[in-house]
């Protein structure tokens, strides 16, 4: 790849050379303006550097809306149609938890991984956490 120069790699005499050529250009584009009657853009002011194009409210609401059924398909559930002040929080349907558990898990076997797994606690393991709580909790409230 190329090792283009910009401004700030570039030495004082090579900025001045460019600035002598912008003022040459500059009085040739007056010249040309007065031989032809009437002002002449440089090509710099007619192209539009760095305008960003702007979508209209219309076309925003429209890939809003595509975006909301795009993720209602992924999580199972009907998009919300009614535009409101604050995104209301939905809870994900079941089926939709389900699709999105199968689609990582395909990902991760495209990949030569297997996916994580959630471990089981056994009900022997529950009942001694819970004791060992509860003893916590008497010994806390006594010592005040």
């Amino acid at each position: 790849m190329h090792n283009v120069p910009t401004m700030i790699n570039l030495t004082p005499k090579q900025l001045r050379k460019a600035a002598d050529l912008q003022e040459k250009i500059q009085l040739l584009q007056e010249e040309l303006g007065q031989i032809l009657g009437g002002e002449v853009s440089s090509p710099v002011e007619t192209t539009e550097l760095g305008k960003k194009y702007k979508f209209s409210p219309a076309a925003r609401a429209k890939m809003r809306a595509a975006q909301k059924a795009r993720w209602a398909k992924i999580k199972g559930t009907a998009p919300s149609v009614l535009p409101t002040d604050k995104p209301q929080k939905r809870k994900m349907s079941a089926e939709g938890l389900a699709n999105i558990r199968a689609g990582v898990a395909k990902r991760m076997a495209g990949q030569g991984k297997a996916p994580a797994t959630k471990g089981k606690m056994s009900a022997a393991g529950l009942a001694n956490i819970q004791a060992a709580q509860k003893a916590r909790w008497a010994k806390a409230k006594k010592t005040g």
